[in-house]
């Protein structure tokens, strides 16, 4: 994972250790912020791209209609 996310991922977990009050809106912040959360650890960068001077013809299907 890159650092600045691993760094962000840090500094919203303890946001959410903060917000430990029982009232309606700490909870809604504290779902987001837990959720936010989880979206980073999910996140998995594309590949880059391949440098190859092969073309894939079912890249250009549509121009053949």
């Amino acid at each position: 994972m890159n650092p600045t996310f691993v760094l962000a991922r840090d500094h919203l977990q303890r946001a959410a250790t903060i917000l430990g009050g029982v009232d309606q809106r700490s909870r809604q912040l504290r779902h987001i912020i837990e959720r936010t959360i989880g979206l980073m650890e999910e996140y998995r960068p594309e590949p880059p791209p391949r440098a190859s001077n092969v073309i894939e013809l079912s890249d250009y299907d549509h121009l053949r209609q």
